[in-house]
């Protein structure tokens, strides 16, 4: 049952990025098109149903399948373990930012631009690296 398990939870996470690396470039897009109104409405379509239909449902089932795996595991002399699930906060923390950017331009309020969103945009492959660090190496 573990391998099963394990292949969702990496199932899962392949989706998951698919949402944290791609929203915050229609977040860029969005914001270096704010003058072409028909633009803005199919990207705000399309950040909230990135949002609401891909990323949430898949961080969910990456954290739950994650939760099994790190009880399977055990959490005692595993520190490794704890320094992944630290960053897996972290990555949780920047997605429920991206929401908090995704309401403000659906309400034409946020005043960001593009360059710091293409910027914004390189936070979750810094975690990922660190991550699948932490799994592959298991350094401590």
């Amino acid at each position: 049952m573990y391998e099963w398990i394990l292949w969702f939870h990496v199932i899962s996470f392949i989706s998951w990025f698919a949402a944290l690396f791609y929203l915050p470039r229609l977040f860029v897009y969005h914001a270096e098109h704010i003058e072409n109104k028909g633009f803005i409405e199919v990207a705000k379509i399309q950040e909230y149903k990135l949002f609401k239909y891909i990323g949430v449902p898949a961080m969910w089932a990456t954290l739950i399948s994650g939760g099994f795996l790190a009880y399977h595991i055990g959490f005692s002399g595993n520190g490794w373990l704890h320094a992944k699930i630290l960053f897996v906060t972290l990555l949780v923390i920047y997605f429920f930012s991206m929401n908090k950017y995704r309401k403000e331009l659906e309400a034409d309020r946020c005043t960001k631009s593009g360059k710091f969103f293409r910027i914004y945009n390189e936070v979750p492959t810094f975690l990922m690296l660190i991550i699948v660090a932490m799994v592959v190496f298991k350094p401590f």
